[in-house]
């Protein structure tokens, strides 16, 4: 028998390791736009997951952004098809809120939600690599977005209804998709906007990551993958601290939510503002930018009679020994 080229072995282990956690038989949606990375994510799962009892449904969204998007993703529905899989179209509508790129990753994810809903998915597969997680460290490291960004992606994150993202290919490299795509005869397409440099992150694919690659060596994208788990591993455990934590400083109000000052003034900073985002987060689902929660902070620490502080979607005021958040309004 032929020998098992290296990187359709590689891939095919990292998608038989992230299925391993799934039960039997259960359904799970791959994320397949028909570019090398979820097409290679495709295959290797129609390989693997027999072997599991699973049942696989592909999902190609076309954004509808592009001339001919609708033929290139009936064109990735229809090798899906010949890999055994049960393949799905779903059309989408992209808004400008937040951008065309932030716009059609959300209208993505929805469309993977309701698919992975209408099956009854245990888990929805995505082709991330690590080529995609170092761009994204690097990213949030020139924002100045601090840790949470620098985290990057998860492997494997449940939402809030039960459904499991897994990225089997986080530790693979993009050059090695493309290895596995031609060495399965597999034709993949190549989205034109990976190629714009009037996208950040393509500026940093084609420009930043060479020159670092040139100038400090090679292993640039290995380490801020690295940097990326290495931070991961910090947050989960500093999480725990802080649910901890809030469980004893943290009231319901009668219009909101409050924290003790008395509390939060004795804890580190660091401790301190990653308690205010989360209340935040959790009680009114909105994200505080660095200097607003440093101001919450300074109700805390730097007490001098300031008044209410307006936050997205609700405000912030000191009263007697409590930080009192109430929805903007009430």
């Amino acid at each position: 028998m032929p020998s098992l080229k290296p990187a359709v072995a590689e891939i095919r282990l990292a998608v038989r390791t992230a299925l391993a956690g799934l039960p039997e038989g259960a359904a799970v949606v791959v994320a397949l736009s028909g570019g090398a990375d979820s097409l290679a994510l495709a295959a290797a799962t129609a390989f693997e997951a027999p072997k599991r009892g699973l049942r696989v449904t592909s999902l190609t969204v076309d954004h509808g952004l592009q001339g001919g998007s609708d033929e290139v993703a009936a064109a990735a529905a229809h090798i899906a098809s010949g890999l055994g899989l049960e393949a799905q179209v779903v059309r989408v509508q992209v808004d400008d809120e937040g951008g065309p790129e932030a716009a059609a990753r959300d209208a993505r994810y929805q469309a993977l939600r309701d698919a992975a809903s209408a099956v009854g998915a245990s888990a929805v597969l995505l082709g991330h690599t690590l080529d995609d997680q170092a761009e994204t460290v690097l990213l949030g490291l020139a924002r100045g977005s601090g840790a949470a960004s620098l985290q990057g992606m998860a492997p494997s994150r449940e939402d809030d209804d039960g459904v499991r993202w897994l990225r089997p290919l986080l530790g693979v490299r993009r050059e090695t998709t493309r290895a596995f795509c031609a060495a399965s005869d597999l034709t993949p397409w190549d989205d034109p906007h990976n190629s714009h440099d009037r996208y950040a992150r393509v500026r940093v694919r084609d420009r930043v990551l060479p020159v670092l690659e040139t100038e400090l060596g090679p292993g640039i994208a290995e380490a801020l993958a690295r940097t990326a788990e290495q931070l991961r591993e910090d947050a989960e455990a500093f999480d725990e601290m802080i649910h901890e934590t809030i469980e004893d400083i943290v009231e319901h109000a009668e219009a909101g939510i409050s924290v003790s000052v008395a509390a939060l003034a004795a804890n580190p900073a660091a401790l301190r503002n990653r308690i205010i985002r989360l209340v935040v987060d959790s009680e009114f689902g909105v994200s505080l930018t660095r200097t607003q929660t440093v101001e919450v902070a300074r109700l805390a620490t730097d007490w001098a009679g300031q008044g209410p502080i307006d936050l997205p979607g609700c405000a912030a005021v000191r009263r007697g020994g409590q930080i009192v958040f109430t929805a903007r309004g009430r």
